[in-house]
């Protein structure tokens, strides 16, 4: 996609400057308009040479991209700064000194740009791969409203609370992934060096074999003479499978059938619906207006399919309808979220109500994940059982008959 550098006036008159990627200029001007900037110039920025590309393509494969945790680090030491009353400048120069390289590129470039009069919310989204729009919004929104403490309190509270599910999630498949992993291990071994040995001694005895040690016979012998086809479908497969995810409709199917998933689809439903309901508090707490506050939300969940339904929602606001009636049409929401959407939107109160409903959903999402590896056992204790309930009918009924056959001689 193309990269354009524009020259704009925010609200306040201030005049700013960036660059953006869109698919022309129309749609550039769109972005900004979005963020509350009247384009005054749009230019597309020149490709850059060979080299520059080979440079920075080296930079990202060498250096480690920036964790959550630098994140909310930043976060929560600029509301302490911040509230204490530190300038922005110094405070951002004291935490350029951190071990994130990227971070400190990006931190030593945004006070390169506070010093020549950009606001902090305009510098740091010349980084959108550290710092998303949302983080942006909630920092552009703190600095019109004098409240950039509160805005990197709820950022710091919101990234925290994000970190702690994907901890969750990684707990909670740390077991089921090392079963996996032995299974195919034991599998490996068991093809290559167990099969091989009894495979030798049937062929001595010239027995009639059953079925299912013929399936292992066949098995072990394509391992070890047709190895390389293994190898290559697998990477064909992961190629084909990454390029199709890669595309809009790829990604879009697979988002889509995660919910639908067995066991996990409901974790991830519940997952979204309360990173939904968090960043929407948090958008309109901040002051964000409500379809810039949809807009961020969208690219916040990180689901095409659900992203799809909220811009949608939001386009029929920008039509006059209200949330509620745009929310219940979506039929993505739970009748818990429509009631406390309507509730909230008679009361003005949605922001505190939807914060509510996040705090339910982290809740669930918590009991789930803990409740996850004792849903999966029975599912990979059936799956060894039948590796050995075959290995026991391939292996050793042949054996049983040919001692039989022994003994009758």
């Amino acid at each position: 996609m193309p990269l354009f550098i524009y020259k704009g006036r925010e609200s306040s008159g201030q005049l700013v400057e960036g660059t953006l990627e869109a698919v022309d200029q129309n749609n550039a001007a769109r972005v900004l308009t979005s963020r509350q900037i009247t384009p005054v110039n749009i230019q597309e920025k020149a490709s850059k040479s060979k080299k520059e590309k080979v440079s920075a393509w080296s930079e990202d494969i060498l250096e480690p991209k920036v964790k959550l945790s630098d994140l909310v680090i930043f976060a929560r030491q600029m509301y302490s700064l911040t509230k204490a009353g530190i300038p922005i400048i110094r405070a951002v120069s004291g935490l350029a000194q951190t071990n994130s390289k990227r971070m400190q590129k990006a931190l030593l470039e945004t006070i390169e740009q506070l010093e020549k009069g950009r606001t902090l919310s305009s510098a740091l989204s010349q980084h959108p791969d550290i710092f998303n729009k949302l983080f942006v919004s909630v920092v552009h929104v703190g600095e019109n409203t004098g409240k950039l403490d509160a805005a990197f309190l709820q950022l710091a509270i919101y990234l925290e609370r994000e970190q702690e599910t994907r901890k969750q999630i990684q707990a909670a498949s740390r077991y089921p992934s090392f079963v996996v992993f032995a299974l195919v291990a034991a599998l490996v071994v068991m093809n290559i060096l167990v099969i091989p040995v009894f495979a030798g001694m049937f062929e001595k005895f010239n027995a009639e074999l059953p079925a299912t040690t013929l399936f292992l016979l066949a098995m072990s012998d394509f391992f070890l003479t047709k190895w390389y086809w293994i190898v290559g479908g697998v990477m064909l497969l992961i190629f084909i499978t990454k390029k199709y995810l890669h595309t809009e409709k790829g990604r879009y199917v697979w988002d889509k059938k995660q919910l639908t998933l067995p066991i996990v689809g409901t974790v991830i439903e519940k997952s979204l619906l309360g990173r939904f309901a968090r960043s929407f508090s948090m958008m309109l707490r901040a002051g964000v207006p409500l379809t810039v506050a949809l807009n961020l939300v969208a690219e916040a969940v990180n689901n095409t399919f659900m992203q799809k339904a909220i811009i949608t929602m939001r386009r029929r606001i920008e039509k006059g309808e209200n949330l509620t009636r745009v929310a219940n049409a979506s039929q993505f929401f739970t009748p818990l979220i429509m009631q406390m959407i309507s509730v909230g939107e008679e009361t003005g109160r949605i922001d505190e109500l939807l914060e509510e409903v996040a705090d339910f959903y982290e809740r669930e999402v918590d009991y789930d994940l803990k409740s996850l590896t004792s849903k999966i056992e029975p599912i990979l204790i059936s799956i060894v059982a039948g590796m050995v309930l075959i290995l026991a009918l391939g292996i050793f009924t042949p054996m049983w008959d040919m001692m039989g056959a022994v003994q009758g001689r």
